[in-house]
């Protein structure tokens, strides 16, 4: 287990991990001890083939506040070039989770603002609590929007509500969230993170090397019908061929749940 610091790494589940930012005195804000043991925790995980799926939450009422202002403002006369070079450092650190070839759920349990909410954009899937509030407002703060909102927000929402969002910097509530396709599911938060959790189990307790595959197959983003039958056949047949397909079809046979086993 490496050393963390403002950042927990548990294992609740078989195949789960789970990690929690923990600052909450600070409304988890993306500082440079929090930013270096997410990534120390990322290559934890990746290198762990016992993990089939991850879920991120955040410690008390939020899930992240986005990057820690004092350190953003620190260098008040550096040179453009400075200073691109370490939002890219930084950038490339808290995406570093879209390295993991298992599914990651987003537990928003509160506020997911600025580069919080690119990270939960950054993960596969996202469920918001009820009373959560999200939102890119990097305008109102005088600056563009950073790590990957221009491409990431309107990946998940479309361009036109991406717009919307980008260009006002407002914040919308779960339930608008939901109606974006922001969010996927909207939760009371004492039973957030067990749904999320139980989430994750469904997806661990599925065949491994076809939950790889599918979500490699997803981020491919076929540009047709005629790319994504072409990555099918390849990527379909890789399945046909391990012993998990045969499991799986003997336990539909036996009417018993399957143990996959990533062979």
């Amino acid at each position: 287990m490496p050393d963390l610091t403002q950042l927990r790494l548990e294992r609740p589940a078989d195949g789960v991990a789970l990690l929690v930012l923990d600052d909450p005195d600070l409304r988890n804000a993306m500082s440079a001890e929090m930013t270096a043991s997410w990534v120390r925790a990322i290559d934890a995980l990746a290198g762990d083939p016992t993990v089939r799926a991850v879920v991120v939450t955040g410690e008390g009422s939020a899930f992240c506040s986005g990057g820690n202002t004092d350190w953003i403002a620190s260098e008040p006369d550096a040179s453009v070039d400075r200073l691109r070079t370490r939002m890219m450092a930084f950038y490339r650190d808290w995406l570093s989770v879209r390295r993991l070839e298992v599914p990651v759920i987003a537990a928003v349990n509160g506020p997911a603002i600025g580069a919080g909410l690119c990270l939960a954009l950054a993960c596969d899937l996202r469920f918001a609590a009820v009373g959560a509030r999200l939102g890119a407002p990097f305008v109102r703060l005088g600056m563009h929007p950073g790590m990957g909102a221009t491409f990431l927000l309107p990946d998940v929402v479309g361009a036109a509500a991406a717009r919307d969002l980008l260009l006002t910097g407002r914040v919308v509530d779960a339930d608008e969230a939901l109606r974006l396709g922001l969010v996927s599911r909207v939760v009371e938060p004492d039973a957030l993170l067990e749904e999320a959790l139980a989430a994750a189990s469904q997806v661990a307790a599925n065949a491994p090397i076809a939950t790889r595959l599918t979500k490699q197959a997803l981020a491919v983003r076929h540009r047709d019908l005629e790319s994504g039958l072409q990555w099918e056949a390849l990527a379909q047949p890789i399945t046909l061929a391990t012993a998990d397909l045969h499991e799986g079809v003997r336990a539909a046979k036996e009417k018993r749940r399957p143990v996959f086993r990533g062979e």
